[in-house]
């Protein structure tokens, strides 16, 4: 166990942050969960403190809230969630701008979605985007096309930064220094410091001043989560403080945080970094714990002050502790710590906070190449309000090789006349160099593999139905 003096190793990490411009309640923040890594918290959270949650209401129970909602539009903030640059996919810019659907980009249709909101509401709900300081720049470059969207919401901004914190050396928990490429020294405290940065930027006063009460909150990578008004009529209606919008775990979920309760019934969000290692088989027990978060949530704005206030502006969000490499990819590199929370976590913090089974549809977020597949496919239609609506909600595994996929340039490369048909796909899977020619269609389980020499093409129009083949 190491000393738990609260200064123990922190002047050094404060000084670094104030030098970065970092403010103070960040600071605070921060020095709060560096205080538990020094006594020894895991953050791990094990089945003798939670347990299933046995049932959640459903959509469809709240269905005829619309025109509630309605009225509450005026009192209402979208928060749109863009901090991401897609690194995974060999991004150097906001995930947020690369092409979705029909050559518009994520946050071009989110843009459509808001425009279109007020057009038909006659309400100006503001569009508000957490930006993380690399991707700051090119979305409200991005969004100057549409100029529109911020005089509408004047004097508003259209952004907000979120902040960064230090990664940790390992062994001394002082922050790492990393001269050859010093952006590997910081990073993102994760959404969970929505709340801090919402408060700090002094936002959240603004907003409550000027009216608003309600805010809906969801990634930008997430075209499925538009702003439902049955939901917010029903929030509105019963002055819900917190609700997050989960579903149903299918086995592609095994691995992923879920929703708990614990042993004084109070709802908790469990992330996968938070389970310990022994417990492995029960996390995994999708009829054990059937929900998982979306990142759709709703906020009661002056709930969510009453609580910031009577924390002095610290939430005390469960920690959740990543360990990694200074470089990832070379494990010869000193590992690091990186402290970070969830912005869903938040759900018990608040007393009286609910969940809602919602559809599948809502959630269709893009974090890797294969789920950009699905999108750019006819499993999905662009509605004239900008929406992006799932056509199908059969179930579709998508497995491209990394090797060639996984990156954007190459995954491009080898769609150069967009996505094959899905529709009637269960099952896609690609190993090796394969490039696809237009207007391929893929139906049932169709398992692809190549070995070289050089590039494998599969012709215009070739229909794949049910194969498990070397090609």
């Amino acid at each position: 166990m190491r000393q738990t003096e609260p200064n123990h190793g922190f002047s050094a990490v404060a000084e670094k942050m104030q030098a970065a411009g970092v403010g103070e309640l960040a600071v605070r923040t921060f020095r709060h969960y560096y205080q538990q890594l020094l006594e020894g918290r895991s953050g791990l959270l094990g089945e003798d403190r939670i347990g299933p949650v046995k049932h959640a209401p459903a959509l469809e129970d709240w269905a005829g809230r619309a025109e509630t909602g309605r009225d509450a539009l005026a009192q209402t903030v979208i928060i749109k969630l863009n901090g991401g640059l897609g690194t995974s996919m060999g991004l150097n810019q906001a995930k947020s701008l690369l092409p979705a659907r029909e050559n518009l980009s994520f946050l071009e249709l989110i843009a459509r979605q808001v425009l279109h909101l007020r057009s038909s509401s006659g309400q100006p709900v503001p569009l508000l985007l957490m930006n993380s300081f690399n991707t700051d720049a090119d979305s409200l470059h991005h969004l100057a096309a549409l100029p529109q969207l911020a005089t509408d919401q004047a004097p508003l901004p259209l952004s907000f930064v979120q902040n960064q914190v230090p990664r940790l050396h390992a062994e001394t928990l002082e922050p790492i220094a990393w001269p050859d490429a010093p952006q590997r020294e910081w990073c993102p405290p994760g959404h969970g410091d929505l709340y801090t940065v919402l408060r700090a930027s002094g936002l959240l006063q603004d907003l409550i001043t000027r009216g608003y009460r309600y805010a809906f909150v969801s990634n930008a990578d997430n075209l499925g989560a538009s702003l439902n008004l049955d939901i917010l009529g029903q929030f509105a209606a019963e002055e819900i403080p917190f609700l997050m919008e989960v579903t149903e775990r299918s086995p592609a979920d095994r691995k992923g945080g879920h929703l708990a309760q614990d042993r004084d019934g109070r709802l908790v969000l469990r992330e996968s970094a938070q389970c310990p290692p022994q417990e492995r088989e029960q996390f995994q027990d999708i009829e054990r714990y059937r929900y998982f978060n979306t990142n759709n949530l709703w906020l009661n704005l002056a709930a969510l002050e009453r609580e910031l206030e009577a924390r002095d502006g610290v939430l005390g969000l469960p920690m959740i502790r990543n360990d990694k490499h200074v470089v990832p990819e070379d494990p010869s590199t000193p590992k690091v710590i990186q402290l970070e929370t969830a912005m869903g976590a938040a759900i018990e913090v608040f007393a009286g906070a609910r969940i809602l089974n919602v559809p599948r549809t809502r959630f269709a977020p893009v974090k890797t190449t294969s789920d950009l597949l699905a999108l750019w496919s006819d499993r999905y239609r662009v509605e004239a309000d900008g929406s992006v609506v799932a056509v199908t909600d059969s179930p579709l595994c998508i497995d491209l090789d990394e090797r060639h996929f996984k990156a954007i340039e190459g995954f491009r490369a080898r769609f150069p006349a967009g996505a094959p048909s899905l529709l009637h796909a269960e099952l896609f899977s690609v190993e090796g160099d394969i490039l696809f020619e237009r207007e391929v269609v893929i139906r049932g389980r169709v398992r692809l593999v190549y070995g070289g020499p050089g590039q494998r093409r599969i012709a215009a129009g070739t229909v794949l139905e049910d194969i498990d083949e070397t090609v």
